[in-house]
């Protein structure tokens, strides 16, 4: 008995460690969070943006696709294509009530915090063209004919970086900084500052990223545009092809949830996030 006994115990003990061995194998690194910033600008060349002096730095400092495409003209469906990785079939820069989606509605669904900040935009003023705010410059207030309360004034990113900063901020300026409307000097000079208090916070120098990018040309077929990635890490130039369709599989690759749309067969932009 007292055998049979030990042989029990034996056996027991051997089960329970083949077990612990198994799920020691099974078990992998929880995937590290990075904060995720997109400042998106307005009809430029990519020549015609780096005549400002804050962002030829940007450009000589951090990193940069060369090769990056819009993907249409006019403005509109390139914020669609950055949110939706796909245009909708639509041409032009007039309101159009969308189906429910978008990366706002991924996100939430995922339980993944965001925000999208709106320089110009009253509170409560989302679907309201009240310039120096234009609401096709707020791609979230076409999904479902409707704004989330994700969609909050600019003026109050400032208090967001000093405390619970969303992991996806979405940062359009007003009709004037984004250089729409106004020179690229204006649009530099802003970026100066909203790129300086981005990167004094905790969020971004915790590996955060912050891709600057350009909604379209001024008007060329190419479309060729300045798409810059500020993070920690080191300078880099990229030659590989990347169009919109890229930056959102690569912001959505980095939070941690699906791509939607043209974003599924897009290269992402591996070789300007990683080490």
């Amino acid at each position: 008995m007292q055998v049979r006994a030990r042989l029990g115990l034996l056996s027991l003990a051997l089960i329970l460690a083949l077990a612990v061995g198994a799920c020691s194998r099974n078990v992998t690194p929880a995937a590290e969070q990075r904060h995720v910033f997109l400042i998106v600008m307005e009809n430029k060349s990519m020549d015609a943006a780096l005549q400002g002096p804050f962002t030829a730095s940007l450009a000589s400092r951090y990193r940069v696709a060369t090769n990056y495409s819009a993907v249409a003209h006019p403005s509109l469906p390139n914020y669609l294509a950055l949110t939706s990785g796909q245009t909708f079939g639509i041409r032009d820069d007039n309101y159009h009530v969308l189906p429910v989606g978008g990366i706002g509605t991924q996100l939430t669904a995922a339980g993944v915090s965001w925000r999208a900040y709106m320089e110009g935009m009253a509170p409560g003023g989302c679907m309201d063209d009240t310039y120096p705010y234009d609401v096709h410059h707020n791609p979230f207030a076409y999904y479902g004919g409707r704004c989330p309360s994700n969609v909050v004034p600019f003026s109050t990113m400032a208090t967001d970086l000093k405390g619970n900063t969303p992991m996806f901020s979405w940062i359009s300026p007003d009709m004037c900084n984004d250089q729409h409307d106004c020179s690229v000097s204006v649009g530099d000079d802003w970026l100066r500052q909203t790129v300086g208090m981005i990167t004094q916070s905790k969020a971004w120098k915790s590996n955060g990223l912050l891709f600057i990018v350009w909604d379209e040309d001024d008007g060329d077929t190419q479309n060729r545009v300045l798409s810059l990635v500020v993070s920690p890490q080191s300078h880099k130039v990229s030659n590989q092809a990347y169009t919109h369709y890229s930056l959102l599989a690569t912001i959505e690759d980095t939070l941690g949830v699906g791509r939607l749309g043209q974003a599924a067969g897009a290269k992402a932009m591996k070789d300007l996030t990683g080490n």
